[in-house]
């Protein structure tokens, strides 16, 4: 374990999403006290996460920029967070109806591949996607009618092993070629949960405050003077010399707390739950490109254990809501949802509302996958709004932003940005330290690893995280599947 320096540095973050625990986790195994202040009973709560952005090959409209940045913060992600990853491609399908080719993608995959490659070349660690020469395949329709008649292997391994039941299950009639298949990951939000639950809530340098809402913030003599209120008792107070504000889509209401404007969208998403009995078969992420907001919207379909399916639908009948994107508005930074919207949050789904969104997204993929007609409702849904900082609802890369008075603010569009977002506060941390009393004496060094920085939450075991990962599944009202690694070995 790294030789911690002791320091007299106190930080709060406001918020224990996966924003927010990463902060805390990071900072703590720095050796830097830290207080996280989260208004639920558990960590890492919010909108649906299922899905390693390793390239943002779901986003055409985005920047190549945006791209490898994705790909650089999501291997970093994977290695910070290693059991939270279900290691099986993604396919990328175009379908007839969409406005784009295929072709156009290939490009932007030349430049993914060539900078893991680079990435690869810098720190051999950083192969956490499989061979760079393998970052993507093509396959034309003839190639996908020849692998129909393959038997799946118990633990695929190639691009065509995986590729199996893609080709006996979609209509191949209804789409545009090549069909792409990228390295691109899933992640388990409940297993990301318990990495972080698990070494938090007895580190030394870390201290939960869970169930407890922040009523104020004043920033005087250089200190953050915070007032919270638990569930049951008194108000608390504590003063700490930084303030992070990880508060997920109510950023905004710390920063009208604290008076630190920020112009911003927030968005209500919803993934839902299915369960399609498909016996022995494991089967990569599917993504069917489609224009945004209209009926042919991008079909996401996300595997789990035991038959369970995840269901995105870029349409407004099943993901996306009427007027579920909203701006900010002077002088609140916070942007306001509907009020049924908000309510979804608060109080939670009618029952009515969760099966016929359901049912809309199992029609929505059966379009593409005819026999997935069968599917039926899995469980309650992954929702949650995200927000989006600053005034271009397109962006997918963002982190965090500083202003004055030692204040951070965390503001992810993807969870692969959280780490990023955490060494960029102990960077802050550092240059503001007179002494580099921040760190640990190990993490000074430029040879120190990414699992050397994080010695408590290196000890932990996959059995130990995925046992605590099912018990938050069941606890939030999940099937138990959601939590189980799949795509690898263990899986089989």
């Amino acid at each position: 374990m790294a030789e911690q320096v002791q320091t007299s540095l106190r930080v709060a973050v406001i918020g224990g999403g996966i924003a927010g625990s990463t902060a805390a986790l990071h900072l703590a195994e720095q050796g830097i006290d830290v207080t996280l202040i989260e208004q639920s009973d558990g960590l890492v709560n919010g909108p649906p996460i299922c899905h390693l952005h390793a390239g943002g090959n779901l986003y055409r409209e985005i920047s190549q920029q945006q791209c490898t940045a994705l790909l650089k913060q999501s291997i970093e992600t994977v290695r910070l967070f290693p059991y939270a990853v279900n290691a099986r491609p993604t396919v990328i399908a175009t379908p007839l109806t969409d406005s784009n080719e295929p072709d156009a993608l290939l490009p932007r995959l030349s430049v993914i591949k060539q900078s893991y490659q680079s990435l690869v070349s810098q720190d051999p660690l950083n192969a956490v996607l499989g061979e760079p020469d393998q970052y993507y395949s093509q396959y034309s329709r003839e190639q996908l009618e020849a692998l129909r008649d393959h038997k799946q292997p118990n633990n695929p391994s190639s691009h065509d092993d995986w590729m199996i039941p893609f080709a006996q299950f979609v209509d191949l009639d209804k789409l545009k070629y090549p069909v792409v298949v990228v390295q691109e990951f899933g992640l388990s939000v409940f297993r990301l949960a318990a990495s972080v639950t698990l070494t938090l809530e007895h580190h030394p340098h870390a201290h939960l405050k869970m169930g407890c809402r922040l009523e104020d913030a004043r920033y005087e003599n250089n200190q953050w003077h915070l007032t919270y209120q638990p569930k049951q008792g008194e108000k608390q107070h504590v003063v700490v010399d930084y303030l992070v504000n990880a508060t997920g889509y109510k950023t905004g209401t710390i920063d009208d707390l604290t008076k630190q404007s920020q112009k911003r969208f927030v968005e209500f998403k919803s993934a839902f739950i299915t369960h399609w009995e498909n016996t022995g078969i494991h089967w990569p992420e599917v993504i069917f490109h489609g224009e945004r907001g209209t009926p042919q919207g991008m079909a996401q379909l996300t595997p789990y254990s035991n038959g369970y399916f995840q269901v995105h639908g870029m349409t407004e009948s099943i993901t996306l809501f009427d007027k579920g994107l909203v701006a900010s508005e002077a002088p609140s930074s916070q942007p306001r949802l509907p009020s049924d919207l908000e309510a979804k949050i608060t109080q939670g789904w009618p029952e009515m509302a969760i099966q016929q969104r359901t049912q809309n997204a199992i029609e929505h993929m059966t379009q593409h996958i005819p026999t997935f007609s069968k599917a039926s409702v899995g469980g309650k849904p992954l929702f949650g709004a995200q927000q989006i900082p600053g005034e271009d609802p397109s962006l997918r890369v963002a982190d965090v932003s500083f202003t004055q008075n030692n204040y951070a603010r965390i503001e992810l569009v993807k969870a692969s940005s959280a780490y990023q977002a955490a060494r960029k506060i102990k960077q802050q941390l550092q240059d503001l330290s007179s002494a580099e009393q921040t760190l640990t004496a190990s993490e000074m060094s430029s040879r120190i690893t990414i699992e050397q920085a994080h010695p408590y939450l290196s000890t932990l075991s996959l059995e130990k995280i995925e046992m605590r990962a099912k018990a938050l599944a069941r606890d939030r009202g999940y099937p138990e599947a959601l939590a189980i690694q799949t795509g690898t070995a263990s899986d089989s």
